[in-house]
């Protein structure tokens, strides 16, 4: 899943891959993962938007279908539910980082205060809205 971020992967194709069932490839999925095979694939997508709409200038709508999102609407929600503000907040507050890739990834990676880590998953994200915190 994570070489094939940009392809159409779902559920059934990756588990065949694996030789096991759907349903116990999502079961498993989440219990080592802690999210859903769908999430987990939708936040490395929203990753690799993060490093696109740093590293180029190339338009969100472009970097959108770059990353296998289909819809613009879907991309824009999923990245501010993600990351916490617009794909294009986030490119105007966010320039190239000059750093190894390995110290970019640990820098870039999606996080939100301390406050609110009991609500948190255990990938950075909220699991519930910001105002229901604290």
């Amino acid at each position: 899943m994570d070489r094939a971020y940009a392809e159409p992967l779902d559920v059934p194709a990756v588990a065949a891959v694996a030789h096991i069932s759907p349903a116990h490839f999502s079961r498993t999925f989440r219990q080592v993962f802690g999210e859903t095979p769908h999430r987990y694939l939708q936040r490395r997508r929203v990753e690799r938007s993060m490093f696109l709409l740093r590293e180029t200038d190339r338009s969100v709508t472009d970097i959108c279908f770059d990353v296998a999102f289909t819809s613009l609407g879907t991309f824009s929600r999923t990245f501010t539910e993600i990351v916490g503000e617009t794909p294009s907040a986030y490119r105007r507050g966010h320039g190239p980082i000059v750093a190894p890739h390995c110290v970019q990834l640990a820098a870039m990676r999606p996080r939100v205060g301390a406050a609110a880590a009991r609500q948190l998953s255990s990938f950075g994200e909220a699991s519930a809205p910001m105002a229901a915190v604290g």
